[in-house]
């Protein structure tokens, strides 16, 4: 995989001012709410162009003219999408010190391959075989990089972590936090036995039995368990993992992702399980939100908002319990004698996913206003704001999947052999029985109830 993934983990944070400008994380909160606050100021003065900047595709075409048709008459809405995103990753991009001029031609590319992969998605063959955007992306992506050799020079364009973290603050605004209400303390309870189970499994086989570096079998324990490729960069954050380390776990969740939205849909309808909870085994065994929404979608809208419970409230928000409870053990544990000064505790703030932070205000500032709006208002902000803000994120996750997929080159995985393999697969082993326990038999009239 490419080595631009992980980088900027490695880093040792200093504390200073400069952080708020070297670091992804906060670029990834600033252009995310700072999206989030101009879609609102938009809207308060009445102006839609930030709304018709958030352009796509008619979903479930069939007639390839009408999709010539509608880019031809929104080539100026796409030209200046590119536009916009291009100035706001530009502008970190150069503080976090990388070759501008690489990076524009590299998204430019990346911007073009979207918009193919988006029409892709939106056709009715993709709906009928639940090939969502992100998983075309993924696909292509990996024939791609495994067919051809890419430059070098476009790795500056592939910056997986960055475009997750932004569609992840993104993802923020369009949760109402009273979702988190609404799961209940059964939809946590599920989530927190599952994720533990699954952690605690991963790392022992990891380290115990096929004695992989801690750090590496923690990264492998949080991409099975928690929340995927961000839970992988998150927690291999937070612990300093290897960046090869969390490449090749992003690997696995990306292969088992792509093995899950074939297998659990088809399990659920040949068991006969009820649409509530097969989302809710969908959220707790997938391993990566898009390719879990895919697979929801394809059961019915009932299994996309128990599925939304599961993964993205109950999983999810589990990245920064995780991130202060391992960087803590990090911290005062495994840096012991390790060599150099021991480790302030104010690294383990350092190390925090500040980007988490940015999903959470996103989340509880929309919430606000909605909440605190008539009728006719909140309907207006979800109208106008949050479905602009949808689009938005949508396109991040989809150069994100995109470049996984870019970077993800099986002889890189098959090069560090079996046992990372071995070690996720083991908690594979464990989180889709025990989330069909959960799901179908313990709380099974729990689910059926969420509507």
């Amino acid at each position: 995989m490419s080595e631009n993934i992980g980088t900027s983990q490695q880093t040792t944070s200093s504390g200073g001012v400069s952080d708020f400008w070297k670091k992804e994380d906060y670029w990834a909160v600033w252009i995310g709410l700072g999206l989030v606050i101009t879609a609102l100021l938009f809207w308060v003065e009445g102006s839609d162009f930030l709304k018709s900047l958030a352009v796509g595709f008619p979903n479930n075409w069939t007639d390839f003219n009408k999709i010539l048709a509608h880019l031809s008459a929104n080539a100026v809405n796409f030209l200046f999408l590119w536009l916009g995103f291009a100035i706001l990753f530009s502008l970190a991009v150069k503080a976090l010190g990388h070759n501008l001029g690489e990076f524009l031609l590299g998204f430019t590319l990346l911007f073009i391959a979207s918009i193919i992969i988006y029409i892709l998605g939106s056709s009715k063959f993709s709906n009928h075989y639940n090939l969502e955007a992100p998983l075309w992306a993924l696909i292509l992506g990996m024939l791609i990089t495994n067919i051809f050799k890419l430059p070098k020079w476009f790795d500056t364009s592939l910056r997986t972590e960055f475009y997750v973290k932004t569609g992840i603050v993104l993802l923020g605004a369009t949760l109402p936090f009273t979702k988190i209400i609404q799961a209940g303390p059964m939809a946590f309870t599920q989530a927190t036995v599952i994720a533990v189970t699954t952690f605690v499994t991963i790392y022992f086989v990891g380290t115990r039995l096929l004695k992989l570096d801690r750090r590496f079998a923690t990264t492998l324990a949080a991409g099975g368990s928690i929340c995927g490729v961000s839970g992988s960069i998150a927690i291999g954050s937070a612990v300093k993992a290897d960046k090869k380390h969390v490449s090749i776990t992003i690997s696995l969740v990306v292969v088992w992702a792509m093995v899950m939205v074939i297998f659990l849909p088809f399990a659920i309808k040949a068991l006969g399980i009820a649409d509530g909870p097969g989302g809710a085994w969908i959220g707790t065994s997938e391993f990566a939100d898009a390719a879990g929404m895919a697979a929801a979608a394809s059961i019915s809208e009932q299994a996309i908002h128990t599925f939304t419970l599961m993964k993205v409230v109950g999983r999810d928000m589990f990245i920064g319990i995780w991130c202060f409870f391992m960087a803590l053990i990090s911290v005062t544990q495994w840096e012991k004698g390790e060599g150099g000064q021991r480790p302030h505790a104010s690294e383990i703030w350092y190390r925090f996913p500040k980007f988490v932070m940015g999903f959470f205000v996103a989340s509880i500032l929309t919430t606000l206003i909605i909440a605190s709006s008539d009728a006719k208002t909140a309907a207006s902000v979800n109208a106008n704001v949050l479905s602009t803000i949808t689009v938005l994120r949508n396109w991040s996750f989809i150069f994100t999947f995109l470049c996984i997929g870019l970077t993800t080159r099986f002889r890189d995985l098959t090069s560090v052999g079996w046992k990372p393999f071995l070690a996720f697969t083991a908690g594979v082993a464990i989180n889709v029985p025990l989330g069909f326990v959960f799901s179908t038999i313990i709380l099974n009239q729990f689910w059926q109830a969420i509507k």
